[in-house]
C-alpha cells in the first residue's frame, strides 16, 4: 500500500487560481471566499494595520489572503484575513514565521461546536508559532471583537459595540474603535 505524501509550501503555490489554503494535518486545506460583511471588516482591520505601520516603521501590515509559513507539527502555514508581521518580506513569497497579531473573522460557517473546535485548535497554531494576540471578530452573530493572548490563551477581553479593542502587546498602542468594524 502506497502512503500520500504531506503536503508541502511549494504544493501551497501551486493551488489553481490563487486560492486561499494553508496546510494543516499534512493537507491543503481550501478555505471558502469570505462574504461581504466579514470581507468589510477585514479590510477596515487591515486599513487600521496600515496606519499602524505608517506610524511606528516596526513591520508590516498584510490584508486577507497573505501566506505566512511556520513549522508545528500539525500545520505548515496560516492566511489570516488580517494580520501584522515585522518581516523581513520575502519578496513574491510567503512570508516566514507567524505574524505578531493575526484577525480571523468569523464568515457564516465558523459557528456550532465543531466550528468552535477548528478555531480554538488554530488560535493554539498562533500562539504555539508566537504570535502574541489573535483576533476572533465575529461580525454576524454576536457583534464582538474576542481579544486572545498567548500569556492566557483562555481568558479573552471581549470589547463590544461603543469599546476601543487593543491589540497589547503586539502592538503597543493600537487601538481601533469596534464601531469602525462592525457593519
Amino acid at each position: 500500500m502506497k502512503s500520500r505524501s504531506e503536503a508541502t509550501i511549494t504544493d501551497l503555490y501551486q493551488i489553481p487560481e490563487n486560492a486561499k489554503a494553508e496546510i494543516v494535518n499534512g493537507e491543503i486545506v481550501l478555505m471558502s471566499p469570505t462574504g461581504g460583511i466579514p470581507g468589510r471588516a477585514g479590510g477596515k482591520i487591515y486599513r487600521s494595520l496600515d496606519d499602524y505601520e505608517q506610524q511606528t516603521g516596526n513591520g508590516y501590515a498584510f490584508p486577507d489572503n497573505v501566506g505566512f509559513t511556520v513549522n508545528l507539527p500539525t500545520r505548515k502555514s496560516f492566511s489570516p484575513d488580517a494580520a501584522f508581521h515585522p518581516g523581513p518580506l520575502q519578496g513574491g513569497h510567503f512570508l516566514a514565521g507567524a505574524p505578531l497579531f493575526a484577525a480571523e473573522v468569523r464568515n457564516e460557517y465558523d459557528y456550532g461546536p465543531a466550528a468552535e473546535e477548528e478555531i480554538a485548535a488554530k488560535r493554539a497554531d498562533y500562539f504555539a508559532a508566537g504570535t502574541l494576540v489573535v483576533w476572533d471578530v465575529d461580525v454576524l452573530r454576536d457583534m464582538v471583537v474576542r481579544v486572545y493572548r498567548a500569556d492566557a490563551p483562555d481568558n479573552p477581553t471581549v470589547y463590544r459595540s461603543g469599546d476601543i479593542a487593543e491589540a497589547e502587546p503586539a502592538l503597543p498602542g493600537r487601538r481601533i474603535p469596534v464601531d469602525v468594524i462592525l457593519p
